[in-house]
């Protein structure tokens, strides 16, 4: 429906857009980033950088290559994400993007400008009209509300995707280690396996030894090269996938060298009350709320929009009269209202409250979950600082005590080699164990450190390795 009225012009539009060109909503990615080093230090060491310019690429590729130039701790493998990596700087330019996206919902959509050109005999009419939505310039103060909100929200997605990814390279990287140190063991087996099935044929051959016993022999050594096998493989693997998550190139992967063995577990293990007071404000929690807070913002645009919308528009006509060689202005106003008579945005109404009931649910599943995820990933990260302890000090130091008494044995000729290498490789295994133990904590204590900042993620303590005593008898 139009409505037109001839008078002077509601000039009030110029001064509503200036003001709503200097309330927009916005992004600025650099701001975000530096936040996101403040709030998540412990996983960025303030190094996050979005590099947007040639010069940022190549800064950034030259402390990638300072980095590799001596073995890679996990620090450095940290950094060596936040600089080097491609698929980690897409995914910081994506959160940048839905950012931009959640601020232009705030935005004003831009006025329509209308040009009409008509005749009739000796008239000519020309007419102007400026057009923009009022319920959108009323409703703007809510909507950038909302748009501030939402931007908020994609700067914690933002967080949360570099704290997922810098705890997946530290538990990549405590992979590809370990792997490689049980790959070293599985060596020295094999070895002493190889030793053993030797001996064996030698004592048969000689004949102290049936084909039973030296069968057994040559099948231990068959198993420690399969194991061998699997270890090395598994040891390719695991440095493959922290190659990828670094984002190496083929050359960069040739230069990455790992330490030679996983970092001492601490002397301690984190307290429940240290556990606490480094809760802090968890980006799931944070994130909810926002969401909630968003969606009550919105609440009151969706109302009025899902029952009316109005257009005003300022119209100025000229009108030339060709034949008398006049002409003559009109001014005026239009509003174009649509009528609700088909639909009265009563669905529209129900989703909005339907999504506030969801972010309001979800708001207080995530507060009841937070605690019993820290418990949970708290005792994973104190079962396997036990476990490693014990190793430590108990087995590991028990099985080389009884290596020692062996070894005496031996030379005192009261038990044969077979017994002292078999005994070797279960001194190996215990090591193997410790290993295992080891690479477990160091893996809970990332999952630990993520839970803490709001983004847990899955992970799950090894099986005890099967002892080899007895699973492969002594010679006589």
């Amino acid at each position: 429906m139009m409505h037109r009225m001839h008078g002077p012009a509601r000039l009030w539009v110029a001064p509503a857009l200036a003001l709503f060109l200097s309330s927009c909503a916005s992004v600025d990615v650099d701001r975000s980033v530096s936040r996101i080093n403040t709030s998540q230090a412990s996983f960025t060491q303030g190094a996050l950088q979005l590099a947007q310019t040639p010069e940022q690429r190549k800064a950034m590729a030259d402390k990638a290559q300072a980095l590799l130039l001596q073995p890679v701790d996990q620090t450095a493998a940290v950094n060596l994400l936040l600089v080097n990596s491609p698929a980690f700087q897409a995914l910081l330019a994506g959160h940048w993007a839905e950012g931009a996206q959640a601020a232009q919902t705030g935005r004003l959509s831009n006025p329509v400008f209308t040009f009409e050109r008509s005749t009739l005999l000796d008239e000519l009419e020309i007419g102007r009209l400026l057009t923009v939505g009022l319920i959108d310039l009323l409703s703007l103060p809510a909507r950038q509300g909302v748009a501030a909100t939402a931007v908020q929200r994609s700067e914690l997605a933002m967080a949360a995707s570099v704290v997922e990814q810098v705890t997946q390279v530290r538990q990549a990287w405590v992979n590809a280690v370990a792997a490689k140190q049980q790959a070293q063991y599985a060596r020295q087996v094999a070895d002493s396996a190889q030793a053993s099935a030797e001996l064996a044929r030698r004592m048969q051959e000689v004949g102290n030894f049936n084909r039973l016993t030296r069968a057994r022999q040559q099948a231990y050594y068959a198993d420690a090269v399969a194991n061998l096998a699997l270890a090395e493989q598994k040891s390719t693997a695991a440095r493959e996938q922290l190659v990828r998550l670094l984002g190496l190139s083929d050359e960069q992967a040739q230069q990455l060298r790992l330490p030679e063995r996983l970092p001492d577990i601490p002397a301690q293990p984190l307290m429940p009350s240290a556990i606490n007071a480094q809760q802090g404000n968890r980006i799931d929690v944070q994130m909810a709320k926002l969401r909630l807070q968003q969606l009550d913002q919105a609440q009151t645009v969706s109302l009025i929009g899902s029952v009316l919308d109005v257009d005003v528009g300022v119209r100025r006509d000229s009108v030339f009269d060709n034949a008398a060689g006049t002409s003559a202005n009109r001014k005026g106003y239009e509003l174009d209202l649509r009528l609700p008579l088909l639909d009265w945005g009563d669905q529209q109404r129900a989703a909005y409250s339907a999504s506030t009931l969801v972010a309001l649910n979800t708001l207080d599943a995530t507060l009841r979950a937070s605690n019993s995820i820290l418990r949970e990933q708290y005792a994973n990260y104190r079962t396997a600082w036990d476990v490693a302890h014990h190793y430590q000090t108990e087995v590991v130091p028990l099985k080389k005590l009884i290596s020692d008494e062996n070894l005496l044995r031996y030379n005192g000729m009261l038990i044969g080699v077979f017994e002292l290498l078999a005994d070797s490789r279960e001194q190996i295994s215990a090591v193997m164990g410790a290993l295992q133990a080891q690479a477990d904590f160091w893996r809970a204590d990332a999952a630990l450190k993520a839970a803490l900042a709001g983004k847990p993620i899955e992970t799950a303590l090894s099986a005890p390795m099967r002892s080899s005593a007895g699973a492969e008898p002594a010679g006589h």
